[in-house]
């Protein structure tokens, strides 16, 4: 991103790839910091979704119009291990494989406390994170996140072992070569993914084709489609004390079979009724509300990031 200036915006400290080892691995992040930065200000951390070429360029859109609506947070937007330039192991990976890369960038590279912004299905690796680093973490916003019902399954672990050994073999293999087609990304994400067809863009594609170049991001995506992910979070959920925000789409959906049924409005309603210090809206969108209605998702969330700082 460059820098900007004008008088709606300020200058921005344009990005770089930095580095810091969590175990024996090499993981990436970027520091999108203002030069006029107010000091009480806390932090923002991002957590991307996992798919097939998503990665930490899923939030460029959404630090862009952060910026350009003069908002002085520091940002820090990170590669979970597996993926975009962070190192990419043959694992199963698990939310608290990430909420533990997330704690150890926490106490090493930030060191203060932030608010963490986590998108869909990756809500988990925040509520895991949560529970390990809670003097870390002022407060949640979870963009879009699983529907209830599948948020509260936990999921057969002889299915999860299944799929992960149909993944992790020729025929994934083969698989994600498809995944990774253009044709594939644009038919899943008019879908799936954006309510509004017109909103899949080149931009959009083109960062999903270029990140999944790299066969090494398969695993992630593999292990994110074997339901690593899945267990019953509604006892860690009803446990968060930070104040937490929820932020819908008006057409949200569920890829999963479990959560088809469920309305926005059920889903809203759930979610708040479990959380201690639950708050909640609907904009619209469908379910990746920070790049498909980036001025609307930032418009809803600052209220509640101000009123922590």
């Amino acid at each position: 991103m460059q820098p900007s200036t004008g008088a709606n915006t300020f200058a921005v400290t344009p990005p770089i790839s930095e580095f810091y080892t969590w175990q024996t691995y090499r993981c990436a992040y970027e520091v999108h910091q203002p030069t006029n930065s107010t000091p009480t200000a806390i932090p923002l951390l991002l957590i991307h979704p996992i798919g097939v070429g998503l990665s930490r360029q899923f939030w460029q859109r959404f630090i862009r119009e952060w910026y350009q609506t003069n908002h002085h947070n520091s940002i820090y937007n990170i590669d979970l291990l597996g993926c975009g330039e962070s190192d990419m192991p043959r694992k199963a990976y698990t939310p608290i494989d990430w909420a533990k890369q997330l704690q150890h960038f926490l106490q090493t590279v930030v060191k203060k406390p932030v608010i963490l912004i986590a998108q869909g299905a990756l809500s988990p690796v925040a509520i895991e994170l949560v529970k390990l680093e809670p003097n870390l973490i002022a407060g949640i916003i979870l963009s879009g996140p699983t529907a209830w019902s599948v948020t509260t399954k936990n999921a057969a672990k002889w299915r999860q072992k299944l799929l992960w050994n149909i993944f992790d073999s020729p025929i994934g293999n083969a698989f994600f070569r498809y995944a990774r087609t253009r044709k594939f990304l644009l038919s899943f994400s008019i879908e799936r993914l954006f309510d509004s067809s017109d909103a899949v863009d080149e931009e959009w594609l083109k960062t999903l084709i270029a990140d999944a170049k790299n066969m090494g991001g398969r695993y992630a995506v593999f292990a994110f489609l074997a339901r690593f992910w899945q267990r019953d979070y509604s006892g860690d959920i009803a446990a968060i004390v930070q104040p937490t925000l929820i932020v819908l789409g008006n057409k949200a959906s569920a890829i999963s079979k479990e959560g088809k049924k469920e309305t926005p409005d059920e889903r809203l309603a759930d979610y708040l009724a479990c959380l201690p210090q639950g708050q909640g809206i609907k904009i619209s969108g469908r379910n990746v509300l920070p790049y498909e209605s980036t001025a609307e998702f930032v418009a809803a969330i600052s209220p509640f990031i101000h009123e922590l700082s």
